[in-house]
């Protein structure tokens, strides 16, 4: 009998492997955006590689066909700072997957007022905690971590993605073996433009551009939390370690399924 089986003895729960009603994927986009997505990576992608942050925003701001959004984990607000310098025609987008910490939530009500430029939309699931015990079984993190990731993550935010021509994200190749080579500028699975400002950075110059602009700062990362995600997945770290190591992931993987 698998610990599943334990946790949820009796109840008659919904396979985890099977997404809520009303699910669906990203809507395709236009034949021209596609287009002229694709047609940008390919010119620009090799010269952007080891571009800086502000270079790297100042091209979106220019080449982008189209709105982006801005992915906001609320781990810091880096993000949100450059967009807004670079007068970015961007929605700061927030997965609000109904565990986060309550510092998390505070962080994001301070985003949401430091730059009304760029209006801050809250991504739900479909389901809240409390229906998804419901129907899949309580604690559904503890059981089957790579389900609860798409379930309230991954999912919201590609039914979130249909008006976008592209995303900012905060990858950076210095976070992790897995993003060691990962590219500025790529096309994701539907298309759009996938930018990643500040790849080349590592903690140290994150944290120097967070004292130098006097960013909103999440109070947790003074507190050992150097990468943050949902409260029952998330712990402090030592110095020197990995920052992603004080996340839990699915079998062994060092992403939450956002960045595969």
């Amino acid at each position: 009998m698998g610990m599943t089986d334990l946790l949820n003895a009796g109840k008659n729960y919904l396979d985890a492997s099977i997404s809520p009603q009303g699910t669906r994927d990203t809507a395709p986009l236009s034949a021209d955006v596609a287009q002229k997505n694709q047609e940008l990576v390919e010119q620009w992608a090799d010269k952007l590689f080891d571009a800086t942050a502000t270079d790297i925003m100042a091209w979106a701001a220019e080449h982008a066909p189209g709105r982006l959004a801005v992915t906001m984990s609320m781990e810091n607000t880096v993000l949100a700072e450059l967009a807004a310098k670079a007068g970015l025609d961007a929605d700061l987008l927030f997965i609000d997957t109904g565990f986060h910490f309550p510092e998390t939530l505070e962080t994001a009500d301070a985003v949401e007022k430091r730059y009304p430029q760029l209006p801050l939309k809250r991504i739900k699931p479909l389901l809240s905690p409390e229906q998804q015990d419901e129907i899949y079984g309580p604690r559904m993190y503890s059981w089957d971590l790579a389900a609860y990731n798409r379930m309230r993550k991954v999912e919201p935010l590609n039914m979130a993605m249909d008006e976008y021509a592209g995303w900012i994200t905060g990858l950076r190749r210095a976070d992790s073996e897995h993003r060691a080579q990962a590219p500025a500028l790529s096309l994701d699975r539907t298309g759009r433009l996938k930018i990643s400002p500040i790849i080349t950075w590592d903690l140290a110059d994150t944290d120097k551009y967070i004292a130098d602009e006097n960013l909103v700062i999440h109070p947790l990362t003074l507190q050992g939390y150097r990468s943050i995600g949902c409260a029952p997945v998330t712990f402090p770290v030592g110095d020197g370690d990995d920052a992603r190591a004080g996340r839990v992931f699915a079998d062994g993987k060092t992403e939450c399924g956002l960045h595969e």
